[in-house]
């Protein structure tokens, strides 16, 4: 195989995560970079086939910006990390991951396979550029599902450098691949896949690899398998399977007496109590339900949309962006909540992106923005509470901008986490820690309003008895004791 080092090195080191937006599809972010070594029988060049073996389902992609050493590195200080770099290429840290549990932590058979590290097509002079400011891009069979940048990694290039170098020499001529942004996933036989790293009005060009099937591998070893967990990983946090009957129309993030006691309150009810104690904004404003029939409850993952910008919606909006992001990663009983700044004059959500939400589980979709295909939406059954409907795409007012971060949606701070209950009169915001106590001060609320409507449709003035004054707390004691009662007996 041939590639643009020409001698092999002595070793490639890849990093685990470096990109925030990688760490955000992983849920978690790292205080330190990790490693693991890829065989330099691994690289190979561009146009030359990534093959998938007969067998495994789960072949992953992960555009990279490789870093070429060129000068020995011994325990060198952060700050003089970058000058032992030599050359800046295009990566693509291929991997198999049906094999990962055969080598767990070393990745040596799901990614040191002949072929699974495609570097070039050209080096860049590091001295040329800037490594804080350099734009790595991968597309999919032409579009683009890989787009950021080096100006908030993690750990920045003289970091790496440095970090490896206090245990282990780096020579002239070893490769680190620095990490994969958000996007990465799988592909399959008759897929390409292209790279490309620009930086300082230079480019890699694009390193391009076709996907091809190869032969089953022989049974004298580990075999390819897979799982629900390691399907979710290869798919970059964008895959499970659908909900087991048992967890099935609940929602498993939360405390079941809890959810069961939220589900049997009233919105109106708990807007009250919590304007009570002092929260008279937890109201999602504006939004109305696509199923007014079906109660919604369920834990909150955000997705903020900002202004349209032209410049910035072709990085931020084409190919696995984060409203797609925020889809796939979704869990059974979350509430996907949207901040599209109360412009209903495009769509934020369709049907195709509504069904996704509901295969993953989720309890309902809240949006102050548009809704399209809402006729389509509402026949899926999922709840779905929009600022209106809406035909155009969003990209017509609306930039996907980031998940899991606090955002207000309808007049109300919503924060990851928090807990949306929905009915026909609309969503409000429930403070997880005060759930418990809201559920008991509802259910009495709603006790003494159907003592109040008895006495109404008896004919009683509303006067003294709504709200309840203290002329009326005798009747209602007995009359709580009396249903009380014959509630034990039913």
């Amino acid at each position: 195989m041939t590639h643009p080092l020409g001698n092999p090195p002595s070793k490639i080191i890849a990093v685990h995560l470096n990109y925030p937006s990688r760490a955000k599809e992983r849920g978690r972010i790292p205080s330190q970079p990790s490693y693991f070594l890829k065989p330099p029988s691994s690289l190979a060049g561009t146009k030359e086939a990534i093959v998938r073996p007969q067998g495994c389902e789960l072949l992953g992609f992960e555009g990279e910006i490789a870093l070429i050493v060129g000068s020995r590195a011994q325990r060198v200080r952060p700050e003089d990390g970058w000058s032992h770099v030599r050359w800046v290429t295009a990566a693509n840290d291929a991997g198999v991951y049906d094999l990962r549990y055969a080598d767990r932590g070393s990745n040596l058979r799901s990614k040191g396979a002949d072929g699974f590290t495609p570097i070039g097509p050209r080096l860049l002079d590091a001295r040329r550029l800037d490594p804080a400011a350099l734009q790595l891009r991968t597309w999919v069979n032409g579009e683009l599902v890989q787009d950021d940048t080096t100006d908030t990694l993690l750990f920045p290039f003289g970091q790496l450098v440095a970090d490896l170098s206090r245990l282990v020499t780096l020579e002239p001529g070893d490769v680190i691949l620095t990490g994969t942004p958000a996007g990465a996933s799988v592909v399959s036989p008759g897929d390409t896949v292209e790279v490309e790293v620009t930086g300082s009005g230079q480019s890699t060009g694009r390193l391009r690899n076709p996907i091809a099937s190869g032969p089953a591998l022989e049974t004298y070893g580990a075999m390819p398998r897979t799982d629900a967990a390691e399907r979710e990983a290869a798919h970059g946090a964008a895959f499970t399977p659908e909900p087991p009957p048992a967890t099935a129309g609940r929602c498993p993030q939360l405390d079941e007496r809890i959810e069961d006691g939220l589900r049997s309150v009233a919105v109106a009810t708990l807007s009250a109590q919590l304007r009570g104690r002092g929260l008279p904004h937890m109201s999602i404003d504006g939004v109305r339900p696509t199923r007014p029939d079906t109660k919604m409850v369920g834990v909150a993952h955000t997705l903020r949309y900002l202004p349209l910008r032209e410049d910035l919606f072709k990085r931020y909006g084409n190919g696995m962006n984060a409203q797609k992001r925020a889809v796939e990663q979704l869990r059974p009983g979350h509430v996907l909540v949207m901040d599209a700044r109360r412009d209903t004059s495009a769509g934020t959500l369709g049907d195709i992106l509504a069904l996704r939400a509901q295969q993953r589980g989720a309890a309902g979709v809240v949006t102050d923005g548009g809704l399209r295909d809402s006729v389509a939406v509402t026949e899926l059954g999922l709840p779905v509470y929009h600022g209106g409907a809406h035909p155009s795409v969003l990209g017509r007012r609306h930039v996907p901008w980031d998940t899991g971060v606090p955002i207000a949606c309808g007049g109300a701070l919503v924060q990851p986490g928090d807990l949306l209950v929905g009915d026909a009169d609309g969503v409000v915001v429930v403070p997880p820690e005060l759930a418990e106590d809201l559920i008991t001060d509802c259910r009495e609320q709603e006790q003494r309003e159907r003592f109040i409507t008895e006495q109404v449709r008896a004919g009683h003035g509303i006067d003294g008895l709504y709200p309840l004054g203290p002329d009326w707390h005798e009747m209602y004691e007995r009359w709580r004791k009396q249903h009380s009662t014959q509630g034990e007996h039913t």
